[in-house]
């Protein structure tokens, strides 16, 4: 499978790998190290590399988030023909240790059906064009926990400003009890 190109994130250690065609799953996966990517061929090929912290990806894109010691122009070379090679290897079907991110649909609960409303159509589109995501760990009361992905899991962007708006956006629109804190 071919990428078609690369695109920078708001983290300078991870990098989005756009593809020229959509890999079969639904979804996204995420990998925080070598142990829970040993199901994934494409997650586990990364990270055999040595210097990757992080693989998170879509049917559309691969982020690797590397080494921070290490420059993009000296490694991109190395990512690129695995991620090539290895995900014509990734199925919908594999069974992985990944952490799942399911969008999911209602559930029942009227306040947590918003939240997810909220981020399915204007939170996660806006961090997947940044190479990452979201996971929703719980909802206990009215605080959110949260989980970031792919290149907003280890950006300090993410850590401090975007859960700030992702908060503020839930109190406007849904609740002004709601807190959103990381998890």
């Amino acid at each position: 499978m071919k990428i078609r190109h690369t695109e920078m994130t708001p983290n300078p250690d991870a990098l989005k790998f756009v593809l020229m065609e959509a890999l079969p799953i639904s979804g996204v996966r995420q990998f925080d190290d070598a142990a829970k990517a040993e199901q994934d061929p494409l997650a586990k090929a990364l990270f055999a590399l040595g210097f990757v912290q992080s693989v998170f990806y879509t049917p559309e894109f691969v982020t690797v988030t590397k080494d921070s010691q290490l420059v993009w122009d000296a490694v991109i070379p190395e990512i690129k023909p695995v991620i090539e090679a290895e995900a014509d290897n990734v199925t919908a079907d594999a069974t992985t240790t990944a952490s799942a991110s399911p969008e999911g649909g209602p559930t029942g609960d009227v306040l947590y059906d918003k939240i997810q409303d909220i981020l399915n159509n204007r939170i996660r589109p806006a961090l997947a064009g940044d190479g990452g995501g979201l996971e929703v760990i719980g909802l206990d009361g009215f605080t959110l926990k949260i989980r970031y992905q792919g290149a907003c899991g280890r950006c300090p962007r993410a850590a401090a400003g975007t859960m700030r708006g992702i908060g503020h956006l839930l109190q406007t629109d849904v609740d002004p009890r709601l807190t959103v804190i990381a998890g």
